[in-house]
């Protein structure tokens, strides 16, 4: 197999992998934090009443704004470090990205506007949450469906890309369901026990769909899987991921009984699960395009700005990423608990 690794002693090496790792992190913490609120705002179209959608939007009211920090980082390091890989990619994936933003505009306005409009018009501005909320999630799987087909525009990638959206859109409802089942209580809470065992089989299908489509779009991508010793040795990630899907369906199965009792043990069980699928399926991706940014077309190399201005950029990144991560665990570790009314 070719050698794509230039000369990691030199900063024209190992500057665009340090960039690719940034990207990356910042994708993931946006994937699993943001993933959440935006499953608990499609979920909000199914509360029965007013006091159970103001208990789902107290739950991520302190989290959600700072949660979307991560995606401007990950995508102003693209555009900075990786200026070739970011014109393909926003270039291929103009419309979905363009809807992205437009629906978590809309999201954000919701947000805000459903608090203060009066009782007749709030149940306009929970439409739009879930609106936003929705088309965010299913246009950021069918970016991610894009990004494994390598941004091919026939009618099979397409539909792929699509599929992918929704399961996305199932994994995130997953996340937000878990969210709900530790931060509420009473009825929601076993609602949300619920809508989590209704969002797992359609989030192990598209993990499922992912696996199996990536090591079919490159011959590299194959040969990296299933060559000897490497198969081996990369068994325990699907083997992993089986067991967390069943660790969850056997505890989604076992909660509602020891909730009624008021036994809150084993209620952060499918939220922690579903993160460690979410980290498991996001290891075996990169994995899977290490070193591409564009599948067989643009490597991390080849796609980097000059040393000269990685290294300006990286300074700017040592100053601001630890701010970002004290902000979030601060966030977290003050808000963390049962969350309390909604009050404004």
């Amino acid at each position: 197999m070719l050698d794509l690794t230039p000369d990691l002693t030199q900063a024209a090496g190992w500057l665009p992998l340090v960039f690719a790792l940034v990207m990356a992190l910042a994708m993931l913490a946006y994937v699993i934090l943001d993933g959440y609120d935006l499953g608990v705002g499609v979920l909000l179209r199914r509360a029965d009443d007013v006091a159970q959608k103001d208990a789902m939007i107290a739950s991520i009211g302190p989290f959600w704004d700072a949660n979307e920090t991560w995606l401007v980082l990950g995508v102003g390091v693209l555009l900075v470090a990786f200026p070739l890989a970011h014109g393909v990619i926003l270039g291929a994936l103009y419309l979905p990205v363009a809807l992205m933003l437009v629906a978590l505009m809309l999201r954000g306005v919701a947000f805000d506007f459903r608090v203060k409009a009066r009782a007749e018009h709030k149940p306009l501005w929970d439409r739009a949450f879930y609106t936003g909320s929705l088309l965010a999630g299913w246009s950021q799987g069918f970016m991610l469906g894009g990004l494994i087909t390598g941004f091919k525009d026939d009618l099979w990638s397409q539909l792929f890309n699509a599929l992918i959206g929704l399961c996305l859109v199932a994994a995130y409802c997953l996340l937000g369901a878990g969210w709900l089942i530790m931060k509420s209580e009473g009825v929601l809470q076993l609602k949300a026990v619920a809508w989590a065992r209704g969002s797992l089989g359609f989030t192990a299908a598209g993990v499922a769909a992912i696996s199996l489509m990536t090591p079919l779009v490159s011959q590299r991508i194959f040969e990296k899987w299933f060559s000897f010793p490497n198969l081996v040795m990369l068994l325990p990630i699907p083997a992993m991921t089986l067991a967390l899907f069943w660790v969850m369906a056997r505890s989604l199965k076992r909660l509602p009984t020891r909730l009624e009792q008021g036994n809150q043990y084993g209620a952060a069980v499918p939220f922690a699960c579903t993160v460690g699928v979410f980290l498991l399926a996001f290891y075996g991706l990169a994995y899977s395009l290490f070193p591409w940014l564009v599948v067989d077309r643009i490597t991390l190399w080849q796609a980097a700005s000059a040393p000269e201005a990685l290294m300006v950029i990286f300074y700017g990144v040592v100053v601001v990423l630890p701010v970002i991560i004290g902000y979030t665990v601060f966030a977290y570790r003050v808000f963390w608990g049962k969350s309390t009314a909604l009050k404004y």
